[in-house]
C-alpha cells in the first residue's frame, strides 16, 4: 500500500493533490499547521498531522511509513509585513523539509514550485527553458520561489535525492477558501467590482488539472526536472469578460493606465501597516506584475508527462460556483 504525503493539504492547490491521492486509492498523510483552516479536509478519510516548515522537530513522525512526498506548502502573498517569516518558510523550510523526507527514506517527492519562477517573453509564451535570474524576479514571493527552486535543484544534481519540480500557472477553482491573490480577483469580478482593467495576461488552469498533474510528475517525470502545469492564456479584459458572461454581469467598461493604480497601492500597503488585520488588495509589486504578460507552454508536460488541460471557462466557471456555495457571492 502506497503511503503518500502531502504539505499544504488544506490550502487551495494541496487539497486538490489530496483528493486526487484518494480517487487513486493512496493512504494520504496532511501535513498541517495547527492554526491551517482544515474546512477543506472535512470528511476526507486523510490522517491529519501538525507540523510546521519553520520547525524541522515537527516532520518527524510525518514521514514514517510514507512512500512519496508532495510538498505543496508555501506562503503565497504579494505583500507580507515581515518578508524573513517567507523566506524562512518557502526557502530554508522547503529545503530542509525535502532533504528530511530523503533521509526519511521516501522513494520519490514531488515539488510544487510556481511559474513564477521562469522567465517571461514579450511575444510569445514562455517555457521551463526560457532565459531569466534572480534580478528579474519581482516582489519577496517570486524571490523566495526562485531560491527556494534553485535549491531543490542542487538536492537533485548534488545529493541525488529523488525530486521532481512542477511549475503551476495560475490555479482557479473550487475550495479556495484563503482565497489565493487570484482568487480574490475572480470572486471581486464576480461580485461586479471590476469595471476597469489594466493591461495584462494570465495563464488560466484548473486547479484540479494542476493537481492531475502533479501525479503525473510522481510517475513519469524526471529526477531534477521541471514541468509547467499550465493551461489558456488570456489578458485580464478576457478573463473579467468571461466573469460577466458566466455570472450574467456586466464586462468590464475601461483600461486604466498601470501609472495610475501605483500611487492607490502605496496608500493600500501604508494603510494595511497601519491596520494590522487588512491587507492590501492592490499591491506595489501586483502592479509591477501586471507590466508583464505571464503567458507559457506546457508543451513539455504534455509530452513527456501525458499532461492535459481543461478550457479556462470550466475553471472560472467552478470557482465562481464554489464562491456561491461558500455564501462569498
Amino acid at each position: 500500500m502506497t503511503t503518500a504525503l502531502v504539505t499544504g493539504a488544506s490550502g487551495f492547490v494541496g487539497s486538490a493533490v489530496l483528493r486526487k491521492l484518494l480517487e487513486r486509492g493512496r493512504t494520504v498523510r496532511a501535513l498541517v499547521r495547527p492554526e491551517s483552516n482544515r474546512a477543506n479536509l472535512a470528511d476526507l478519510p486523510v490522517e491529519v498531522v501538525q507540523g510546521d516548515l519553520k520547525d524541522p522537530s515537527s516532520w518527524k513522525s510525518a514521514f514514517q511509513g510514507v512512500n512519496e512526498v508532495y510538498h505543496v506548502a508555501a506562503d503565497y502573498r504579494l505583500w507580507v509585513r515581515n518578508p524573513d517569516e517567507m523566506y524562512r518558510t518557502n526557502v530554508d523550510g522547503t529545503v530542509g523539509f525535502i532533504r528530511a523526507a530523503a533521509d526519511a527514506g521516501v522513494e520519490r517527492i514531488v515539488y510544487t514550485s510556481s511559474v513564477a519562477t521562469l522567465g517571461v517573453l514579450k511575444d510569445e509564451p514562455a517555457d521551463e527553458e526560457t532565459p531569466v535570474s534572480l534580478a528579474d524576479m519581482i516582489g519577496h514571493y517570486k524571490r523566495s520561489k526562485f531560491l527556494a527552486e534553485e535549491g531543490v535543484r542542487k538536492l537533485a544534481q548534488e545529493e541525488k535525492i529523488p525530486v521532481v519540480i512542477v511549475n503551476p500557472s495560475t490555479p482557479v477553482g473550487p475550495r479556495d477558501i484563503k482565497p489565493t491573490p487570484t482568487g480574490r480577483t475572480v470572486l471581486e469580478a464576480a461580485k461586479g467590482k471590476m469595471p476597469i482593467y489594466v493591461d495584462t495576461g494570465l495563464n488560466i488552469v484548473h486547479v484540479d488539472d494542476v493537481a492531475e498533474g502533479h501525479l503525473l510528475a510522481r510517475e513519469h517525470g524526471r529526477i531534477g526536472e521541471r514541468y509547467v502545469l499550465g493551461g489558456t492564456d488570456m489578458s485580464l479584459k478576457e478573463i473579467l469578460v468571461e466573469i460577466a458572461g458566466i455570472t450574467g454581469g456586466k464586462p468590464p467598461i475601461g483600461k486604466l493606465p498601470a501609472g495610475v493604480i501605483m500611487p492607490i497601492a502605496y496608500g493600500a500597503e501604508l494603510a494595511a501597516r497601519l491596520l494590522p488585520n487588512w491587507e492590501p488588495f492592490v499591491t506595489v509589486d501586483g502592479v509591477k506584475l501586471s507590466k508583464k504578460r505571464m503567458f507559457f507552454r506546457s508543451d513539455k508536460a504534455r509530452r513527456e508527462l501525458g499532461y492535459e488541460s481543461r478550457p479556462a471557462v470550466e475553471a472560472l466557471t467552478d470557482a465562481i460556483d464554489w464562491f456561491k456555495g461558500a455564501g462569498w457571492l
